[in-house]
């Protein structure tokens, strides 16, 4: 018996079919419009908002650049880049990270940066507290400092949030070296660290008094975290399995996330990193990714310009070369929207913008700064 051809109409049911039943639902790209901010920026890594509108971004090479409207109206690029910025170690996925502006900004004038510091041999991350005056850092302070040094340059994590309390929080990767090392509580690496934001030990931090424990310690068992991000009183991260195994995780204090006891991927070689995907003990993730869609990173969503997306996390990824949205309902991940994947490009952050728009940065050697409105 001849088969007939399956309408068009009929595949792209059966692809929506394909989409809802793995999760992810089909995106309506009519719905947006994505302009050109600001173009020629050499790997850029982090997007933060002024008061006054400029923009502040990182390059991972080690420069901070500004975003700031010209006389046209029109965004553009300065020139020049930031004076008094430290140095960065720019090597492999080692740079200059995430930038933060405080919230007292328009008082203080104070912004916040993470980068690699040190040498290949021995390097550590780092975070810096500055007063920014428009052209120049100045007053630039250690706030925190991974340890012990570790040597080569990658999974650095380096996002940063801040909890109600006025806490600063960010995630540092295992540096891919002893994976083991994430459950080990005389290093900082693979974990969550809490700190004031003049460096200080917060006294309830929860390994707090503990013989041989790092103070700064927040959470345990973090491969390689992207992203960081404050939701009321909740606390999202993000963060790059092996071979798939991506992960969405809630953090609390004092909470283990499973690296490398537990996970959903596997080696890059294929091999087994563990026979476990759960233990007791261990926080499950919200959610995985395998395969992996490398994620970099996120936002909260909760602007005008698209009422559909609010109360959504936006997830930047790499691999994937889109943004996920994932609606959130009392803590929980709902039905997934692929994003943007028409642009063909590694997204390296996504930030919700003052003005209700979702902003964009593309890693590659001549990345650009999005904007993503209603289309006309």
């Amino acid at each position: 018996m001849t088969r007939r051809p399956i309408p068009r109409i009929g595949m792209a049911c059966v692809a929506l079919l394909s989409l809802l039943l793995a999760g992810i639902a089909a995106a309506d790209t009519r719905a947006y419009r994505v302009e050109t901010v600001a173009g020629g920026l050499d790997h850029p890594w982090s997007l933060a908002f002024l008061p006054d509108g400029r923009m502040l971004v990182t390059e991972r090479a080690g420069r901070l650049r500004v975003i700031e409207r010209g006389a046209d109206g029109a965004f553009a690029l300065r020139d020049a880049p930031v004076d008094g910025v430290p140095q960065v170690l720019a090597m492999g996925q080692a740079g200059l990270f995430d930038v933060m502006v405080d919230p007292g900004f328009a008082q203080t004038g104070l912004i916040y940066l993470s980068f690699a510091h040190g040498t290949a041999e021995a390097n550590h991350l780092r975070i810096v507290r500055a007063r920014f005056d428009g052209t120049r850092l100045h007053d630039v302070a250690p706030v925190f400092t991974s340890q012990p040094a570790k040597r080569a340059g990658q999974h650095f994590g380096g996002r940063m949030a801040l909890l109600a309390d006025g806490t600063l929080v960010t995630a540092v990767g295992d540096g891919n070296l002893e994976r083991t090392d994430a459950q080990r509580l005389h290093t900082h690496l693979g974990k969550t660290i809490r700190v004031h934001t003049d460096g200080r030990v917060p006294r309830n931090n929860p390994f707090v008094g503990r013989a041989g424990a790092l103070p700064e310690i927040y959470t345990t068992g973090h491969r390689n975290p992207q992203a960081i991000v404050r939701v009321g009183d909740a606390l999202y991260s993000n963060e790059h399995g092996a071979k798939g195994g991506d992960e969405l995780n809630a953090i609390a204090a004092g909470a283990n996330y499973g690296w490398p006891i537990t996970t959903d991927g596997v080696d890059y070689t294929g091999a087994r990193v563990t026979p476990y995907r759960t233990w007791p003990g261990i926080t499950a993730p919200l959610t995985h990714w395998t395969p992996s869609i490398a994620p970099s990173g996120m936002a909260w969503y909760d602007g005008t310009l698209f009422p559909a997306w609010r109360g959504s996390l936006f997830v930047s990824a790499l691999v994937e070369r889109s943004v996920r949205r994932v609606p959130m309902a009392g803590g929980v991940p709902g039905v997934q929207d692929i994003l943007f994947a028409e642009l063909g490009e590694r997204i390296r952050d996504v930030r919700s913008g003052p003005d209700g728009a979702l902003y964009l940065l593309t890693d590659s050697a001549s990345g650009r700064v999005l904007r993503v409105v209603p289309a006309d």
